[in-house]
């Protein structure tokens, strides 16, 4: 991924720990990207490329609403203007919503659309052009293993079950121009989204697949560095599942809505 311009979006953790596009953003460096990292709250972003920068990493921090059309045109063109370009989009902004289908408001399920689902779609249409000026480039969309399996959990469901739609129109629409749009699916990760959950979900959510171990932020960002990089030149259109084996078990249903 050397001398490659990334963006990668929700880049902060909202937590002591490594989050999902934290980790993309460290690795993306550490294979030789100049990364933007962005996210609604600023000092996370920072803290992000500060990480990157301390490596001799190269990296900038941007504060971008994703839900909104206008924070991700000015994030492409920030990444433009300092770089030159752009070649790789990591969309992992993403936040967890748990209610049953009675329990969720209208309101619930909008904001879950607007930020897991709407700002992938905004993110996307922002960085086509710029991608497709250059020659091609990849998109990387986060969904979930809610989105293949029931977890009692409907509006998070739908929008990440969304996202593999997505994937899946624009893969075919966008491949003529060059640019690969893939999916990630990742398991039951433990990061600091997830904290709250407590000790007896963690290790619930440890026994729940067959490895029987522990993911994590790092376990996704590696699958994030392959479809991003040229050895995964000739994949569009799929979905990368990450999960220690969990959706190919009839096991982690045990206790739907909560973990």
């Amino acid at each position: 991924m050397a001398g490659k311009v990334a963006i990668v979006t929700g880049a902060g953790s909202r937590g002591p720990g490594v989050g999902n596009g934290k980790a993309a953003a460290i690795l993306f460096a550490r294979e030789g990207a100049r990364v933007l990292c962005a996210d609604r709250v600023l000092e996370r972003a920072e803290e992000t490329a500060g990480l990157i920068r301390a490596e001799g990493g190269e990296a900038i921090s941007f504060g971008a609403d994703v839900t909104r059309a206008a924070d991700c045109s000015a994030m492409v063109a920030t990444a433009v203007d300092r770089w030159g370009g752009l070649d790789i989009l990591h969309n992992n902004v993403g936040i967890a919503s748990r209610p049953t289908l009675m329990e969720t408001s209208a309101e619930d399920w909008d904001r879950l659309m607007a930020v897991d689902l709407k700002s992938v779609f905004l993110a996307t249409v922002a960085a086509v052009p710029v991608m497709a000026e250059r020659g091609g480039g990849a998109i990387i969309c986060v969904s979930s293993i809610d989105a293949l399996r029931g977890h009692g959990r409907p509006a998070y469901a739908a929008a990440k079950a969304g996202i593999l739609g997505f994937v899946t129109a624009t893969a075919v629409e966008l491949g003529p121009k060059g640019v690969r749009v893939n999916a990630i699916v990742p398991g039951q990760v433990w990061t600091p989204m997830v904290e709250g959950l407590g000790p007896e979900a963690r290790e619930q959510r440890r026994r729940n697949a067959p490895l029987g171990t522990e993911g994590t932020a790092w376990d996704v960002a590696w699958g994030a560095v392959y479809l991003a990089s040229e050895e995964a030149r000739w994949v569009t259109g799929q979905m990368l599942v990450i999960d220690a084996g969990l959706t190919r078990t009839t096991r982690g249903s045990e206790l739907p809505g909560r973990y």
